[in-house]
């Protein structure tokens, strides 16, 4: 293999020393974090081999992560692997933490896509292959638990075909023995370039054995597909292939890391990721394939050229070491005690699982952290110009679950709003708000249980305890008749008295007309200075009308009153304004309004239907639905419905999408609400204000 051109790339070559980091990715319980333990003892990295059912795995740490049995943030660890240096970034596999994903994504060179060899989950890589094609990022496919496995490979490899826009090229078939019950299990696999057969070990690098005679029409045919496939990308290939020439290995290999490296095919590979099976071949095509960084910094259009370029894609609070920046260098070097761009740079920490190991430096292509540089925060470039946003960085998909949350002490209430800045820093896709409409405060996220583990980390780590409820709907009311009312303010105390009399008439105006006063008094009978106070009082008590909600859509004109010269006040018209609404209002016909979202589902075709059954069956109104744009194979459901119809339903969404569907959401208007559910909301709001 001495003449494939990744011996001679820019940036690096395999066994020089170089520095690549690969994104670890799939759906959840796809088993990323069981192969990264593997791949930790394959390289020599840890002795033993952790368990994430026993929690003593390197990968998912946390206390979060251990308490739930799944991903909640990335997991870093770096090892060396026959002279080069990788760093493999474990992400959470539920839709809910996908941002971490997408971070991680942004500054790896490679991503390993980990599936379970099931067609019908194969669905479930659509989100992530997206962005991984959009971003022509070089990924391999990994079809782990294949010792499991049920299906034939030529079938889960058309699944991942029907979900892939770039070619796939199997590289290995799988070596199958019958069991005693009368059902197979795959005993070990051969390699389509070199044909040679191997046999798994329980631990430990498989055997090569002699390749068994019944797997010979298999493996030619499957090696015939693999060269067409690359022939579509080699005229030399395809010239040797038309004349029957059996192909150089090098050349194969050289198409191999081409293409792979140019994002046009996708290798698939198998294995077990729990017990090592599929590991070191999978190290070996990283190693000999992976893009270097300068490549990678050249496909995002970052600059290479030796001046010190660091992004941060994580940023992580710790109790002992405060905040930490944890970033790609991109080219240069940084030190401790080093000043960039006016930011001076503190202890350099290279994570390995939730261990920080202190190091003197970092070179271009190390992913470390930066201690205490408090304003790079993630999306962010350090370079020596300063700190500035990384143009192509991830942003946070809009939120579509919420919590009203309160300290459980009153005393935390100033500490809770510093915990929430410090976890909405460390995971952008939460965000929290305080909503006036409600006298709330709303943690919202991706999810029930993303807001779980961000409640989990305010008591664990930052130790504010927090009572979670369902948030309140922001409910208006407004009248459907109109009237007039004759109100007087007169009190008579030691001294000046107070003393207003207004006459106003109320009519009802168009939905989302708002709130209009209108002044029609002649004659001075009240002067011109008590108005502006007439019209604050009015405003003043719309905040709550008799149903116990703010009103709107309705007129209020002032056309008489009366005044004394001396008792007369603005707080007297004022509080007679209030009055005249307070009796008035409850003859117009008050009528509870909620608010009506437009709501855009977007779900796997196959799912559309059930997303329909699920809208209607939500008070929902269905406006249609078509091709979501730029994803093939998935649609998007449009509907209004009411916002209180929404408040769990990415639960209900997500049950019937594997996991993987979505929805945003925008005002649309206000709507009449009658009957026995306005009246339970009218009962409720009176029992909160008793």
């Amino acid at each position: 293999m001495a003449d494939i051109k990744s011996e001679t790339i820019q940036g690096g070559r395999p066994g020089s020393g170089a520095h690549r980091v690969v994104a670890l990715c799939g759906p959840y319980l796809s088993g990323k974090t069981s192969l990264l333990e593997s791949i930790l003892y394959a390289t020599g990295a840890i002795g033993r081999r952790g368990s994430t059912r026993a929690g003593t795995s390197i990968g998912d740490g946390a206390a979060e992560a251990r308490k739930r049995g799944m991903g909640t943030e990335i997991n870093v660890a770096s090892v060396d692997y026959l002279g080069d240096q990788w760093t493999f970034l474990d992400v959470p596999g539920s839709v809910e933490f996908q941002h971490d994903a997408l971070a991680a994504l942004a500054v790896c060179d490679a991503a390993v896509l980990v599936c379970e060899p099931s067609p019908e989950r194969v669905a479930a890589l659509a989100p992530l292959l997206k962005v991984i094609e959009d971003h022509h990022i070089p990924h391999i496919f990994f079809v782990n638990k294949i010792d499991s496995a049920e299906v034939r490979v030529r079938d889960m490899l058309a699944a991942l075909q029907s979900v892939s826009t770039r070619k796939l090229v199997l590289r290995q078939v799988p070596i199958r023995n019958s069991t005693k019950d009368g059902g197979e299990e795959t005993v070990g696999y051969v390699d389509l370039v070199s044909e040679r057969a191997y046999r798994y070990r329980s631990s430990g690098a498989s055997d090569l054995i002699e390749m068994p005679a019944e797997i010979l029409p298999r493996e030619a045919e499957a090696r015939r597909e693999m060269l067409e496939t690359l022939s579509e990308f080699d005229d030399t290939l395809l010239e040797q292939l038309i004349e029957d020439i059996a192909p150089e290995k090098s050349l194969i290999y050289r198409d191999l890391h081409d293409e792979f490296g140019a994002d046009k095919i996708a290798p698939v590979l198998l294995g077990a990721g729990d017990r090592e099976n599929g590991v070191r071949r999978l190290l070996k095509a990283l190693r000999h394939d992976t893009p270097f960084v300068a490549e990678t910094a050249e496909r995002r259009g970052l600059a290479a050229d030796g001046a010190v370029a660091a992004e941060c894609f994580k940023v992580l609070h710790q109790s002992h070491a405060g905040k930490l920046s944890l970033c790609r260098v991109w080219s240069g070097a940084l030190a401790e005690g080093q000043s960039i761009g006016g930011q001076r740079i503190g202890t350099l920490l290279r994570p390995f699982g939730q261990r920080l190991d202190k190091v003197a430096s970092a070179g271009a292509g190390e992913v470390i952290a930066l201690a205490k540089v408090d304003p790079l925060s993630a999306g962010q470039t350090l370079t020596s110009d300063g700190i500035a946003p990384t143009a192509d960085f991830p942003a946070p998909e809009p939120p579509v679950f919420a919590l009203s949350v309160t300290a459980r002490n009153r005393n935390d209430e100033v500490k809770l709003s510093g915990a929430l800045h410090r976890i909405v820093e460390e995971d952008p896709s939460l965000s929290f708000e305080a909503r006036g409409e409600t006298h709330e405060l709303l943690l919202k996220g991706q999810g029930e249980m993303h807001l779980k583990v961000a409640v989990d980390k305010l008591a664990g780590r930052y130790n504010v305890a927090v009572e979670t409820a369902t948030p309140r709907v922001a409910y208006r009311e407004t009248i459907q008749g109109g009237t007039q009312q004759h109100a007087r303010y007169k009190r008579q105390t030691g001294g000046h008295g107070q003393f207003a009399d207004i006459k106003v008439e109320i009519k009802p105006l168009p939905r989302g007309a708002g709130f209009r006063f209108v002044d029609r008094v002649v004659g001075g009978v009240v002067p011109r200075n008590f108005i502006p106070a007439v019209e604050e009082g009015l405003i003043d008590y719309l905040k709550e009308g008799p149903l116990g909600q703010p009103v709107v859509d309705l007129e209020v004109t002032l056309f008489d009153g009366q005044y004394h010269s001396v008792d007369s006040s603005e707080m007297s018209f004022k509080m007679a304004a209030r009055i005249a609404l307070t009796e008035a209002l409850p003859k117009c016909k008050p009528v509870l309004l909620e608010p009506i979202l437009k709501v855009t589902v977007a779900a796997p075709s196959d799912s559309t239907p059930r997303i329909q059954r699920l809208i209607s069956g939500r008070r929902g109104q269905l406006l249609g639905f078509d091709a979501r744009p730029g994803w093939t194979g998935w649609d998007e459901v449009s509907a209004l419905m009411p916002e209180a119809e929404i408040a769990d339903m990415i639960v209900e969404i997500r049950s019937v999408t594997q996991g993987i569907g979505t929805f945003r959401t925008e005002f649309d208007h206000l709507q009449e609400l009658v009957g026995r559910t306005a009246e339970r909301i009218v009962e409720e709001t009176r029992k909160r204000a008793a």
